[in-house]
């Protein structure tokens, strides 16, 4: 497909059918999985969860794309961007790089302005960036270019393709999405994904590709080469 497609995994650790103890440590193995198949950002999304218990999750889940980025063999792909949903806060304790919004969440420009007030810079990022990664959901166009102008790093445009665990969310279908990626920000597609039809997301002007199960309830080394292998 392209090897410069970004690949956006969204946690979900309730879909896993087990105690939360038992989900906790699979969720924990699939970001290590994620962590070294090369993704490029992971979002924390665990909606459910109190402030105390996000942030004790977020912090295991930046000590473990640690671990799997230390016992990597072969040439070691980039960590990946750990981005906490919604909470700021949470984001600058654990020093992820950043935050993933709703479309009717604080603006981006509200973030840079408590990481910066805060003093994290360089401490947040670990890396060249002193700035947080803002990813921001969007549903039209509009909301993009919304995105867009407050300052967002990059937006993820869902739904593209029917779900079928949630029918009645109405696809936006890819001649919406096409509108969508004419933004000046990269725009990840959501929401159906899957191997099938993740190339006609791209051709559709997607910078890359986000998703919950597609990544979750499958070999992640496997869907990353997949998405990323140059088209013939």
């Amino acid at each position: 497909m392209a090897e410069s497609c970004f690949l956006y995994y969204i946690t979900d650790r309730t879909a896993f059918a087990a105690d939360e103890p038992t989900r906790r440590r699979r969720l924990l193995e699939k970001i290590a999985e994620t962590a070294r198949a090369g993704v490029d950002y992971i979002q924390l999304r665990e909606k459910d969860l109190s402030t105390r218990d996000l942030e004790s999750l977020a912090r295991e889940a930046v000590a473990v794309i640690r671990e799997a980025q230390r016992l990597a063999s072969g040439p070691k792909p980039l960590a990946p961007a750990l981005l906490i949903n919604s909470r700021t806060d949470v984001a600058l304790a654990v020093k992820a790089y950043g935050v993933h919004l709703r479309s009717d969440d604080i603006s981006p420009h509200e973030v840079r302005a408590a990481w910066e007030k805060c003093g994290a810079g360089a401490l947040a990022r670990e890396s060249l960036l002193d700035v947080p990664l803002i990813g921001v959901s969007c549903h039209s166009p509009e909301e993009v270019r919304q995105a867009e102008s407050s300052g967002a790093s990059f937006a993820v445009f869902a739904p593209v393709f029917e779900k079928k665990d949630a029918p009645d969310a109405h696809p936006a279908g890819l001649a919406q999405l096409r509108q969508a990626c004419q933004a000046g920000i990269p725009v990840l597609a959501l929401g159906g994904i899957t191997l099938a039809n993740a190339q006609s997301c791209l051709e559709a002007g997607a910078a890359g590709i986000a998703a919950i199960r597609l990544f979750q309830e499958n070999d992640v080394e496997h869907v990353v080469r997949a998405l990323r292998q140059p088209s013939l």
